[in-house]
């Protein structure tokens, strides 16, 4: 479990800038959107601290918007600068999973 921490650090912050990218989201919304891709053991706890550092960034910036079942929620919204960073974690991203995956993939293609 830890190791896949450490490795999901890496990338979470990726992963929820592709989900807001898609369409505005609340943290829970999100939540449940990294869960149903298999993501399972991104907690909100976790979640929250990588929305604010992204908001402090200048990637995405929080609305409050009312909510038809509670209390008014923030929706998040990808940032023009959020989209070019986006777009260079994905880049770098392509540039060693795959290689990585060749790797690890030991016996199976050589």
């Amino acid at each position: 479990m830890a190791a896949r921490s450490q490795l999901l650090k890496g990338i979470l912050d990726a992963c929820v800038m592709a989900i807001v990218e898609e369409k505005a989201v609340y943290g829970y919304e999100l939540s449940q959107q990294l869960q149903k891709v298999g993501l399972l053991d991104i907690s909100e706890g976790t979640i929250y601290p990588v929305l604010l550092r992204l908001q402090k960034n200048g990637f995405i910036i929080g609305e409050m918007r009312p909510s038809a079942s509670g209390p008014n929620r923030k929706y998040y919204f990808l940032t023009d600068s959020g989209r070019e960073e986006l777009e260079r974690i994905s880049s770098e991203w392509m540039l060693i999973a795959s290689p990585v995956s060749q790797l690890l993939q030991r016996g199976e293609n050589r």
